[in-house]
């Protein structure tokens, strides 16, 4: 079992870590201080079961991020952590499947952690495939083949609220700080991730990561020219007041992807 902690408060962090732990001492647990940070896990890992998610977060709304749980994760469990018991309704409202109180009271984390280990169980036996008729329900391979091609979304915190992006609206992505910016058709947005991570995700799509800080959508390349040391760089559409050059050691496979 997986189990995400999200609060912006560390002691109630560990004592709800060790709660849990106590009741299920084999589950491994992640933890998120922040939306955003909260959001980058759901993005890099995407095997939760159960979410503690705190109502009152800095960057963001515990509910905007429980919200946005629910589409990334249909079957996970969402427990609401919050020290004003006026928010249960709150929970029950959006469907969440539960809420603890602060302080933390061990029965309590118990009973809701049990309570969502019988909803997984439940569902796991509902998905189990019927071994009769199983040749009847599969699909079409060419249907799989699309399914398999689908670009994902990219979910961004923007103003306390989360954006998704469609893939093929960026353009592409540049290191700052311990983070990138995301550089789309209609505007930029911070998003606290690696660049690598990011490559991983998009490579599929049609990115390339021409340099340590640039990764672009290669539909978007509008110009390549000669650059500095027998180099090459480019414009991208839409950035067209921007040069971004293409590192050596990157620059003969881009040649060969391009077929130049």
């Amino acid at each position: 079992m997986k189990i995400a902690v999200i609060d912006d408060e560390r002691p109630a962090r560990r004592e709800l870590i060790r709660q849990i732990q106590e009741v299920v001492p084999d589950c491994e647990i992640r933890e998120a201080d922040s939306g955003a940070g909260a959001l980058l896990l759901l993005n890099e890992e995407d095997d939760f079961d159960i979410l503690f998610v705190d109502i009152n977060l800095n960057d963001m709304e515990g509910t905007t991020l429980a919200a946005t749980a629910k589409k990334l994760l249909p079957q996970v469990k969402i427990v609401f952590a919050t020290a004003y018991s006026q928010y249960a309704a709150k929970a029950f409202e959006m469907e969440i499947d539960d809420y603890i109180l602060k302080p933390f009271a061990p029965d309590r984390v118990r009973h809701v952690l049990e309570k969502c280990m019988r909803g997984l169980a439940q569902n796991q036996e509902m998905d189990e495939p019927q071994e009769t008729g199983a040749k009847d329900t599969e699909k079409p391979e060419t249907e799989v083949q699309q399914a398999a091609v689908t670009a994902p979304r990219i979910p961004v915190p923007v103003n306390h609220s989360i954006r998704f992006l469609d893939v093929p609206q960026i353009v592409y992505a540049e290191t700052q700080g311990r983070g990138i910016l995301l550089h789309t058709r209609t505007g930029s947005y911070e998003v606290n991730q690696l660049l690598g991570d990011l490559e991983k995700k998009l490579q599929p799509y049609g990115f390339f990561r021409i340099h340590k800080s640039y990764l672009v959508n290669l539909e978007c390349i509008t110009e390549l020219f000669p650059w500095t040391g027998n180099g090459l760089a480019m414009k991208l559409k839409g950035y067209e007041n921007t040069i971004l050059p293409v590192g050596r050691e990157r620059l003969k496979t881009l040649k060969q992807i391009l077929n130049i």
